[in-house]
């Protein structure tokens, strides 16, 4: 797993988490708890916009990584479309 795909598993990690605290603070109807799920919610957010700005500069400085997925997208869509003409390649002589 390259940098980037680490980096951005543990943003959406935190993006989740994040949510999930909110979501917990307004389920809750212990005020303390309330408090204490809406700090860490907080608390949170700098840490999602210290990671968003580490996925965007490490892309801006690393653009072997966008590449990198980019060329790995291509490469499945190649394989797949290569897959399909062999399928129709078979099916074209068992017809005849």
């Amino acid at each position: 797993m390259t940098t980037i795909n680490k980096l951005e598993q543990a943003l959406n990690s935190a993006r989740s988490l994040q949510s999930d605290l909110k979501t917990f603070s307004m389920d809750t109807e212990d005020q303390q708890a309330k408090q204490m799920f809406n700090q860490l919610s907080t608390n949170l957010e700098n840490t999602v916009q210290m990671l968003q700005s580490r996925v965007d500069f490490v892309n801006s400085e690393e653009p072997q990584y966008l590449q990198q997925s980019m060329g790995m997208q291509q490469q499945n869509k190649q394989q797949q479309n290569q897959q399909k003409n062999q399928q129709s390649k078979q099916q074209q002589n068992k017809l005849q």
